[in-house]
């Protein structure tokens, strides 16, 4: 009897795993697709807040370069860039970087370089920096983040792409230093990419 109970219970039990193991297969399956829609959205939103529609005439999705650069771009994973032309023309390139350095693990960001080397934009995709503090960062949260438009690798000189408390000309949040100065660095190795890899970046595939 004993023997037969616990057969029994093996039984019972590998039929749940079964059952629990389809229904998350199940789950992934038909959210897979609306989770991959709503991050396409969300990019584009952030790609189109950056370099506008109207400026340029390609297919942000489609005019994509993949490069791997842990020197400059924070992560030796290859990392895309959206390239943006107008009749054939460099406009801007978007580069997608990674800080390590903030606060609570990597920050994902997006930077808008112009042609002509210029900052159109920086947009954080992806962060878990401290709610009501670090997420000062979030373009929804305050206007920080605007604070590079207009930026360049001589505007200002090197010396000021820093935070304030370190001699630098870009704010820190109040009870925040580490989360704006790990972006301030980042987007200042990507402007560095962009200036040493220069219009190779807009080489068209073969």
């Amino acid at each position: 009897m004993l023997v037969t109970h616990m057969l029994r219970t093996a039984l019972l039990l590998g039929l749940f795993a079964i059952i629990g193991a389809g229904m998350v297969a199940l789950t992934f399956k038909y959210t897979e697709q609306p989770i991959a829609d709503s991050e396409r959205k969300a990019l584009l939103r952030s790609l189109h807040a950056l370099v506008p529609p109207a400026s340029h005439d390609n297919d942000l999705f489609s005019d994509v370069l993949t490069v791997q650069n842990s020197e400059y771009l924070g992560t030796d994973k290859p990392v895309r860039i959206y390239r943006a032309r107008k009749q054939g023309q460099p406009v801007a390139a978007v580069i997608e970087t990674v800080t390590p350095d903030g606060y609570g693990g990597n920050i994902f960001l997006l930077v808008a370089v112009r042609y002509d080397a210029m900052l159109l934009g920086v947009r954080v995709s992806k962060h878990k920096e401290t709610p009501g503090l670090g997420d000062a960062i979030e373009a929804e949260r305050s206007d920080w983040i605007a604070g590079f438009e207009g930026k360049s690798l001589t505007n200002p000189a090197s010396s000021g792409w820093r935070v304030k408390k370190d001699g630098g000309e870009f704010d820190q949040f109040t009870g925040a230093t580490i989360t704006p100065r790990a972006v301030v660095k980042a987007v200042f190795r990507a402007l560095q990419f962009y200036q040493v890899q220069g219009d190779s970046l807009f080489v068209e595939d073969k």
